[in-house]
């Protein structure tokens, strides 16, 4: 008998055999053919389909508000806050809330409402006792970069860093001016 009769005389059932591994110790998966994982295509649900899928939805939506969209553009750049001037100078800091509000022209009713909100702890902060004034304004700190975050609020960074500035010089002027300006900036932001 030839190779090839031998294959069609023999049962479709019979699989040829492979080499198993012995089973290890922290191994304890059962042994056994498996469907190729991996690999090339998509797996269990074939290839990709080919063509074009038009358009993501939603992808038209435009510039986020609050700048969105990867960092800082070349126009987008804000000194920082003189605090010395600020405290020294009242035309300074009405200047820096308009221009912060200038850039905070995008923002939703929900957004200034939490402006409000963090106004208030500002207020409560600067009249609380002077043993507990420092820390006060560095959870403020937190919570203004949470709020910037979490709204996407990058005209704010500059608040951010004169809050760390007010805090780092610890001194009841500041504080008070930093309030003030804070005041502004809800005032011009209605």
């Amino acid at each position: 008998m030839s190779e090839e009769a031998i294959k069609q005389e023999a049962p479709v059932s019979e699989k040829p055999k492979t080499e198993q591994k012995p089973q290890q110790q922290g191994d304890r998966r059962p042994q056994g053919n498996r469907p190729p994982q991996g690999g090339g295509d998509r797996g269990p649900r074939g290839p990709r389909p080919e063509g074009d899928r038009g358009p993501r939805p939603g992808g038209d939506r435009g510039p986020r508000p609050g700048g969105g969209g990867g960092g800082p553009r070349f126009g987008d750049f804000t000194p920082d806050i003189d605090l010395d001037k600020l405290i020294a100078d009242s035309l300074y800091l009405d200047n820096q809330a308009h221009a912060i509000v200038a850039r905070l022209r995008d923002m939703d009713s929900g957004t200034r409402s939490q402006l409000r909100r963090f106004y208030n702890a500002v207020r409560r902060a600067c009249r609380s006792v002077e043993t507990e004034r420092q820390h006060e304004f560095v959870m403020l700190r937190a919570r203004l970069a949470y709020t910037i975050a979490r709204h996407g609020l990058r005209s704010l960074d500059v608040l951010e860093r004169l809050l760390l500035q007010v805090t780092r010089k610890n001194d009841q002027r500041g504080y008070d001016r930093f309030r003030d300006l804070f005041e502004a900036i809800v005032a011009y932001n209605e």
